[in-house]
């Protein structure tokens, strides 16, 4: 009997052994008394840089330029109540936070809902978003038109949170622009517009968004190049586009991409990606062609462009069936009537010719260039004439009859069919 008990005696010393093996770590500090939080170090850092004045700041800071760092003031919050210190900040973020305070109030997000059908031939809401930015205090409100395009609803979120019903003024799918409008009782702060014929590469370039739907997104980057050419959804070519790196994600469509002094130099519209996500290649719509088409929008509900009235083929593709006597240039097949281009005199082709298992008028001019910008595919116009109003006078460079010669035509609106 005695045995075992002692057996029982040794189990419960070894168990008891264990147990405080195991909980060794919360035995110590049981017996340990536990600091004070006003002991901390790293609470008494706060408390010593709340007592720093701007005397004992370095000298650097003292005499700032705009190289050096500069001094801002943030209210935090502590067990003891509010206190104010100071936050030394680069110039470089301080432009920054500049131009996010001056900008972000009057960038809003925009979410749509549009009707599509699925696989049954079932019509199911599509959700969408986007970003647009306030240009006027009557609640108008630039943006993307792939961000607007087929929707029944639009609803913007200010940056206060308050959300309203939008109208669509209009849009344009060649340029990728779009106007809507919201209630103008509650329009406090508009964008300052900017000049977008200045930028140089290597300009900072800052862009405030919603991507992914988290509103008021602040990121930054440069101008990596300009004159970019890009397609759009439609198929559409986008010439003068800028090229920047700062972070474009998908929600972004819409947003302002703003300089140093918080104006907006273009509207981000799309990224080039191999994966589907933002690879340091983004696309912003000039603010100079933006205004054109919004002021349009606007005041009309739609864009007027010039054309020349013409359908044409590249010489080039012709080299090998043809002798055209001139090896540069687009032959003009034919002529619309009543078109620019009739009433200046401009001739399509007189004669056919089979090629191959095509038949093709021939004998008309031969456009070498359009105030003086070489033509030699038929897209060359088209780039040429986006720089152009109604009713500007171009002069049009032809061949005809084994010479060349100028020819002025004046532009007028586009048919819409």
């Amino acid at each position: 009997m005695g045995n075992r008990s002692g057996r029982y005696i040794w189990i419960i010393l070894i168990i008891l052994l264990m147990l405080v093996w195991v909980k060794k770590d919360e035995i110590s500090l049981f017996f340990n008394h536990r600091p004070s939080v006003e002991s901390l170090d790293f609470i008494n850092q706060d408390s010593a840089r709340d007592l720093q004045t701007q005397d004992e700041l370095p000298q650097f800071v003292q005499n700032e330029t705009l190289n050096e760092p500069k001094i801002i003031n943030a209210s935090s919050q502590s067990t003891e109540g509010q206190y104010n210190k100071n936050i030394i900040v680069s110039s470089d973020e301080a432009i920054n936070v500049n131009v996010f305070e001056k900008v972000h109030t009057a960038v809003v997000n925009i979410a749509t809902t549009s009707l599509s059908y699925n696989f049954w031939m079932q019509v199911v809401p599509q959700q969408g978003q986007g970003t647009g930015f306030i240009i006027d205090k009557r609640g108008y409100i630039l943006t993307n038109n792939h961000v607007v395009e087929n929707a029944r609803d639009i609803t913007v979120t200010l940056s206060n949170g308050e959300k309203l019903p939008a109208t669509l003024v209009g849009r344009d799918a060649i340029s990728d622009l779009a106007v809507i409008k919201i209630t103008d009782e509650t329009i406090n702060e508009v964008v300052e517009l900017g000049d977008s014929s200045t930028l140089q590469v290597g300009q900072k370039a800052l862009a405030i968004g919603n991507p992914f739907g988290l509103g008021q997104t602040l990121t930054t980057g440069i101008i990596s190049a300009l004159n970019r050419s890009i397609i759009t959804e439609d198929n559409t070519q986008i010439d003068d586009v800028i090229q920047t790196d700062a972070p474009i994600n998908p929600g972004n469509s819409g947003g302002p991409l703003l300089n140093s002094n918080g104006e907006v130099i273009g509207i981000n519209t799309s990224i080039f990606t191999t994966s589907g996500g933002y690879q340091g290649i983004g696309f912003a719509i000039p603010i100079n062609q933006a205004k054109e088409i919004a002021a349009q929008l606007i005041t009309t509900g739609k864009v007027a462009r010039p054309w020349l009235g013409v359908t044409s083929i590249s010489v080039n593709e012709l080299s090998g069936y043809l002798n055209l006597g001139i090896d540069r240039g687009i032959l003009v097949v034919q002529v619309y009537q009543g078109s620019p281009a009739a009433q200046a005199g401009l001739r399509g082709g007189d004669r056919t010719v089979i090629i191959g298992r095509y038949r093709l008028p021939i004998g008309g001019d031969i456009i070498t260039s359009i105030d003086g910008i070489a033509i030699s595919e038929s897209d060359d116009i088209d780039r040429v004439l986006r720089k152009k109003r109604v009713g500007d006078k171009v002069i049009v460079n032809i061949f005809r009859d084994g010479s060349l010669m100028d020819v002025p035509v004046t532009l007028s609106e586009r048919p819409t069919n």
